[in-house]
């Protein structure tokens, strides 16, 4: 192994930006490998910062660790799953068009000229959403881990 193609956690922490124990929990639920020990610390293939990347971005998007490890090959290959990425960008869409709604609700509250927030009918209409918003979560079941 030359020092240069390979890079020991600490490094990869200190890079990434990710704690090492974060690095230990992706590993443990197989999203990345090491590719051995140099003494107790974990040594990983430089390539490891791009599949850091792609976690992140991931996350980012709002898949969850599962449908992040299923987007790789057992060999370690990125294998992108298009049409969950194209229902992952659909749901974004819906949840920004609500982020809008509440946006420009509160900006509305804001200016509103009423005596109350509680005589503006707009801002009654965004407390209602919210209330409806909070009880379907909570009627939603929990996702289960696979």
């Amino acid at each position: 192994m030359e020092a240069l193609e390979t890079m020991d956690i600490g490094e990869v922490a200190a890079i990434s930006g990710l704690p090492a124990s974060t690095l230990r929990f992706y590993e443990a639920r197989g999203l990345i490998k090491s590719i051995g020990r140099h003494g107790l610390r974990r040594v990983f293939k430089e390539d490891i910062l791009r599949r850091l990347e792609f976690i992140a971005l991931g996350r980012r998007a709002g898949f969850s660790l599962d449908e992040i490890a299923g987007m790789f090959t057992a060999g370690g290959l990125l294998r992108i799953d298009r049409r969950l990425m194209l229902a992952k960008a659909d749901d974004l869409d819906d949840r920004i068009a609500k982020m809008k709604a509440v946006r420009d609700g509160l900006r509305h509250a804001a200016r509103c000229s009423a005596p109350s927030h509680l005589e503006c009918p707009k801002f009654l209409r965004l407390l209602r959403l919210a209330g409806k918003q909070q009880a379907k979560e909570r009627r939603r079941p929990p996702v289960q881990a696979s």
